[in-house]
């Protein structure tokens, strides 16, 4: 049972007298679909806001917000993949109850409450139990440890794994592979793996598994969202959460992607902190940034996000205080700056994106990424998901020597042999543009040379007859 405290009992009071209002249309604007929400201001409130719309796989291409004392405004435009508006009435449908529910609002006493974890989905009668490991990244540890659980026979419910500065930290969701249900009512086995686990991570390295419950049982458990979680993670990982420096690393190669910038300044007129955050636009940066925001204990109370020009450039700017309404000191800003930058660089997944798609069955994931790491390839990034039979595993792979060593495509083609059953796709080739333009080059040049093996025959063929020229006819 979460318990609420008075103040809280009081903003619910506040929100019955103020119920929150959801408007969604798609005529105002032509940039996205226009998203209105006005409600009672609650620490995580906005971040919970962005978390659903970002769930859906839905890009913010425009967003701005305001609080007035207990009160904010927050309007998003958004779009698919695509671009194009939402137009699907059961996606609309969806984010108008859930912004509309309690579960967007008192977020802060249910992320603190146990150590207990719900399924996602409420149609989901199958428990599970979550496992959280962070350490140091090599080529095969996830093949290594999906072995290891298939070993001990557990089945994969889902997945995501994130590596960033040699660093990993993954969130791997398992039920038993023989009966479907959480292995904690069998603490030995949980003991037994998280000790082969953390032996397999070495050194400095920790695993973690937590109980899970099912949410029909128990209503008021909320499951911890497993990317925020992530973020968590890596910033509790000494390792790999702040990266001393002033964001250098971030900088790319000149005439490649936009540098990534991070400035935390003091507005000392108004009693904000001002942070401002530029870079290569990608889904989900917005959650990256509110999530980081608001788990370092700061409040937004204006914002501004929106893409530049170029079309490829983010830009957000954010005025903040901390939870006691002040504006953070030096040492503050400089942890706070460190922090943004570090979570924006967890969100570049670079390397080539693959998807496979199959019948779900016990050993799946463990023999997918074993094919990976036999084909020399190492997984930047990963999300395994397994639901009605089906699973559909994504992979960010690249080479082991770095980004700047393209995969061959007959490795691929390899790996989609050996896969079998699956369905492989390739769904991002970084590098696909820079060798179809070496094509085009090779063929320029072919066709150069053969224009050049032209006129040399004709020349040696024509030179014979030059010394006539030179006859002068009188």
């Amino acid at each position: 049972m979460v318990l609420i405290d008075d103040q809280d009992e009081y903003a619910k009071l506040v929100r019955g007298m103020n119920p929150p209002r959801v408007e969604i249309d798609n005529e105002i604007s032509k940039i996205g679909t226009f998203i209105q929400v006005d409600s009672v201001n609650t620490h995580g409130t906005l971040l919970a806001l962005v978390q659903v719309i970002t769930d859906l796989n839905l890009v913010v291409r425009k967003a701005y917000f305001t609080a007035d004392g207990d009160w904010f405004m927050d309007v998003f435009y958004v779009t698919d993949r695509d671009g194009e508006k939402v137009t699907d009435e059961a996606t609309l449908n969806y984010i108008q109850t859930t912004l509309e529910s309690d579960d967007c609002y008192y977020t802060e006493a249910r992320d603190n409450s146990a150590d207990i974890v719900p399924s996602e989905s409420e149609e989901d009668s199958h428990q599970y139990s979550s496992i959280e490991l962070t350490g140091t990244d090599r080529p095969g540890l996830l093949s290594e440890v999906c072995a290891v659980l298939s070993d001990v026979r557990c089945a994969v419910v889902s997945a995501d794994l994130w590596t960033c500065n040699t660093r990993v930290a993954a969130v791997v969701q398992v039920a038993d592979a023989a009966t479907g249900v959480a292995i904690s009512a069998d603490p030995a086995r949980v003991a037994e793996i998280s000790r082969r686990l953390a032996h397999l991570l070495r050194s400095r390295s920790w695993c973690h598994a937590t109980v899970a419950a099912s949410v029909a049982e128990e209503p008021s458990l909320v499951a911890m969202h497993k990317e925020r979680r992530l973020h968590q993670l890596m910033a509790a990982d000494p390792e790999s959460g702040v990266i001393e420096g002033d964001g250098a690393y971030l900088q790319p190669a000149p005439g490649t992607t936009p540098a990534t910038v991070v400035e935390v300044t003091d507005c000392a007129q108004r009693g904000y902190t001002f942070v401002v955050v530029r870079c290569r636009d990608v889904p989900k940066l917005l959650f990256d940034t509110v999530c980081t925001i608001t788990d370092a204990q700061y409040v937004v109370y204006h914002g501004n996000v929106s893409t530049e020009p170029d079309g490829v450039t983010a830009y957000q700017e954010y005025y903040v205080r901390n939870k006691a309404g002040l504006a953070a000191t030096e040492p503050e800003r400089l942890l706070l700056k460190r922090q943004l930058e570090a979570a924006v660089e967890r969100r570049f997944a670079d390397g080539i994106e693959l998807e496979v798609r199959s019948g779900d069955r016990a050993g799946l994931l463990s023999d997918v990424t074993r094919i990976i790491r036999e084909n020399g390839l190492t997984i930047l990034r990963a999300g395994v998901k397994s639901q009605g039979g089906e699973a559909v595993d994504t992979f960010y792979v690249s080479d082991p020597m770095g980004l700047d060593y393209p995969v061959e495509p007959r490795t691929i083609d390899t790996i989609r042999a050996q896969i079998g059953e699956a369905t492989l796709r390739v769904k991002k080739n970084p590098f696909a543009d820079a060798d179809q333009q070496q094509q085009q080059h090779d063929a320029a040049a072919s066709v150069v040379g053969a224009i050049a093996f032209i006129l040399g025959s004709v020349y040696k063929f024509y030179r014979p007859f030059q010394s006539l020229a030179l006859v002068k006819l009188y």
